[in-house]
């Protein structure tokens, strides 16, 4: 009996390791998915870590400065890059016009008699305009304003050489952690290796039956001494390795070479869990494409449920920000969970224990996907028979 049982098994995985070489050997001649993969795993990385930024970077300024006094002449050059583009001094009736043009993101107006006021004692007010359309940068922006010109002012009054915390009841010492720099770079480039990993494992799977059903091979499957949790398995395996060798190469060469990203976790670790995250995806990519009987509508039901997990799942903005019941909600949602593991091992350095409810939470929707779609994908076959 259980060497029956080994001899079915052994078939079993034969057959699926069979399934996966054909499915490999099909994705290697579709040109448009291979440049799909290259592209999404490299460029986007790239113009994703460049093009989008969650800090103040090279906004426009201008200065309307009415004192020409030293002090103002001082907080007009503590307006540096790379937050800032070197101001623009620009007369009062030519901030209005050039705010409303998008010239500027903001405009600094020192009044008449600053200097003579500061020293005074009278508390005089800087008038910080701020196109608030930018909506980041404004409101970091303003941040940043206060915080410069509160330094270089109490400095100029203390004289050279001296501290700016030195007026102050007290002093506030942050310690950044893990991303010293607070560049953003640091953060989208891997959040967007966790978001393509999720788009790419359902579409490629989806597309792999959909492919099957539209070209008539699937046919030759019916016919084949083969059952339907084997095709299942093997479509699974072959995009999953796919998206698993792509994922580790562009964490490596694009990532950590390319944009200077460090990765303080465990290497294996993060390539363990991302091959399960990916079990999990391309068994939902494949119950979603049993649903549908064309690519284009199988298209119409990625869109939103993809942009539902993406938008839920930490990588494009926090989860403590969402409502407290939303919160409860979307942290059984595995997208969520791989998102966090991912922030956890690689800029945190996390182990297994850390990360052990995630990868259980992973673990049982990817059971739940994979049972759905084996189910339907075998009544799929049973109608195509």
């Amino acid at each position: 009996m259980r060497a029956r049982w080994m001899s079915a098994a052994g078939r079993w995985l034969l057959n699926v390791g069979l399934l996966t070489g054909k499915e490999l050997r099909s994705l290697a001649r579709d040109p448009v998915l291979v440049a799909l993969i290259v592209f999404a795993f490299t460029f986007a990385i790239v113009s994703i870590a460049h093009g989008i930024r969650a800090d103040v970077f090279n906004a426009s300024v201008a200065v309307v400065d009415d004192d020409r006094s030293s002090l103002s002449l001082r907080l007009r050059d503590a307006i540096r890059p790379p937050h800032f583009k070197p101001p623009a001094l620009i007369a009062r009736d030519q901030a209005a016009p050039g705010m409303d043009a998008g010239e500027y993101i903001f405009v600094v107006q020192f009044p008449p008699g600053f200097e003579a006021d500061t020293l005074a004692g009278r508390r005089p007010a800087v008038q910080v305009l701020v196109d608030a359309t930018a909506m980041t940068q404004a409101s970091l922006g303003a941040a940043y304003f206060q915080q410069i010109f509160l330094q270089e002012t109490m400095a100029w009054l203390r004289g050279p050489g001296a501290s700016a915390q030195a007026l102050l009841p007290l002093r506030v010492q942050s310690r950044l952690h893990f991303n010293p720099n607070n560049d953003s770079a640091w953060f989208t480039s891997v959040m967007q290796i966790a978001t393509n990993v999720t788009i790419l494992a359902i579409v490629l799977v989806g597309a792999a039956v959909i492919r099957e059903r539209e070209h008539g091979t699937i046919e030759h499957l019916l016919v084949m001494p083969v059952r339907a949790s084997e095709i299942a398995l093997g479509k699974i395996a072959a995009n999953g390795l796919v998206i698993l060798a792509a994922a580790l190469l562009s964490l490596w060469g694009v990532v950590r070479l390319g944009l200077g990203v460090p990765v303080n976790g465990s290497w294996l670790l993060f390539g363990a869990a991302t091959a399960l995250y990916l079990f999990s995806a391309t068994a939902l990519g494949m119950w979603l494409a049993t649903l549908t009987p064309s690519m284009p509508q199988f298209g119409l039901l990625v869109v939103p449920v993809y942009a539902i997990a993406y938008l839920l799942s930490g990588a494009a903005s926090p989860v403590e920000s969402m409502p407290p019941a939303l919160q409860q909600l979307v942290r059984w949602l595995p997208t969520t969970q791989f998102v966090s593991l991912t922030q956890a091992v690689i800029y945190r350095g996390a182990g297994v224990r850390a990360i052990a409810p995630q990868l259980a939470g992973i673990a049982v929707s990817g059971a739940l996907f994979l049972a759905l779609a084996v189910s339907r994908f075998r009544s799929m076959l049973a109608r195509q028979g």
